[in-house]
């Protein structure tokens, strides 16, 4: 029988029932991100649900029509049989996906960041292009997202942005595009149509829980600087010096945010970021502790990428990772990046 075993139906169900009261307390929705998400979480839980009984009764099914077959040799019955059980394939990897996401933090709101690497205009463009990749990607999974700083590029596109996507899992499946993605096309901005090779790179953190966190920042070990807005924002977000740039001097790490409409909750923010990433860093540190005495230590870095986009001479993206690859590449870069996230958490099981 396939209900049971890994899928835990009746442990799903007992978490429900606890969320559920969750709910029923009186002070429930006064934490608007707690509470989205429990809410988030429940219906995640109840979407399983109902897909392990779809699965179920369609192997049921199957299992019907085979011994139908078996008294009766019907091609069109052989032909749908076939038909369903191609369906039920799809439906059990759609499964097996989601009990892949069970990582400490996967569960997790994700902080991406996106940066243009060597190719100047050509890389700013990439850079812009992943972006409107990944929010596409966010709007297919029904995700909200927070654009919290952008540096645009001298001419077109980015040199850098950060986004905040919220909803469950986002970052169990976005951890997957952690690196160095690649493209390759004839240059829109080159006269002579020549062909150009341009780097991105994207670092995907999770978006910490405050209970998780406990570090203390020492006044003296950032400095904060002020600056004019330059992204699009509201009425007025523009006009004052709002935008703030945090840097921690013993790490180098710096820290921006500009879409907040004041410059307290600009710092607030790039606060709450900086946190997240000493603490992201402490972990690091401690698994690469780890695979340092295990003889595993891996850098990700330039020259190494993950995937590459080929627009020219051929039409192509393949993963170099799983070696999953599609000749459509429109098609993702409007965001249908499933199959490479799906085939990496299989590969990374």
């Amino acid at each position: 029988m396939i209900y049971g075993g890994l899928f835990e139906p009746e442990l799903k169900q007992e978490r429900i029932l606890y969320l559920e009261k969750q709910m029923s307390n009186a002070d429930f929705w006064n934490d608007r991100i707690n509470s989205e998400k429990v809410i988030n979480e429940i219906n995640y839980l109840k979407k399983q649900l109902k897909d392990v009984n779809s699965l179920r009764e369609d192997v049921l099914n199957c299992i019907e029509t085979l011994e139908l077959l078996k008294a009766d040799n019907d091609l069109d019955m052989q032909s749908l049989l076939e038909e369903q059980i191609s369906i039920v394939g799809d439906k059990l990897s759609n499964l097996e996906v989601a009990l892949l996401l069970n990582g400490k933090y996967d569960s997790y709101d994700a902080l991406i960041e996106i940066h243009s690497g060597a190719g100047g205009t050509e890389a700013c463009d990439w850079a812009n292009m992943l972006k409107r990749m990944y929010l596409r990607w966010c709007d297919n999974k029904k995700y909200k997202y927070e654009i919290i700083d952008e540096q645009l590029g001298e001419e077109v596109g980015i040199k850098s942005s950060t986004l905040l996507v919220h909803g469950l899992n986002s970052y169990g499946y976005l951890k997957n595009e952690k690196g160095v993605h690649r493209l390759i096309r004839l240059s829109p901005f080159d006269s002579n149509s020549r062909r150009h090779t341009s780097f991105a790179s994207v670092d995907v953190t999770p978006l910490f829980d405050n209970q998780d966190i406990d570090i203390e920042i020492n006044e003296a070990d950032i400095r904060i600087d002020v600056y004019r807005s330059s992204g699009c924002g509201g009425q007025g977000v523009n006009t004052t010096d709002s935008a703030v740039r945090i840097t921690h001097l013993p790490t180098k790490i710096v820290v921006t945010c500009q879409n907040e409409r004041s410059q307290i909750q600009n710092k607030e923010k790039a606060m709450e970021i900086l946190k997240n990433k000493l603490y992201q860093m402490e972990l690091e540190k401690q698994q690469n502790d780890l695979k340092e005495f295990k003889g595993e230590l891996q850098d990700i870095n330039f020259g190494s990428q993950i995937r590459s986009y080929v627009m020219h001479p051929y039409s192509m993206v393949k993963d170099h990772r799983t070696n999953v690859e599609t000749s459509n590449v429109s098609k993702v870069l409007d965001g249908d990046i499933d199959m490479f996230i799906n085939s990496n958490l299989k590969r990374r099981s």
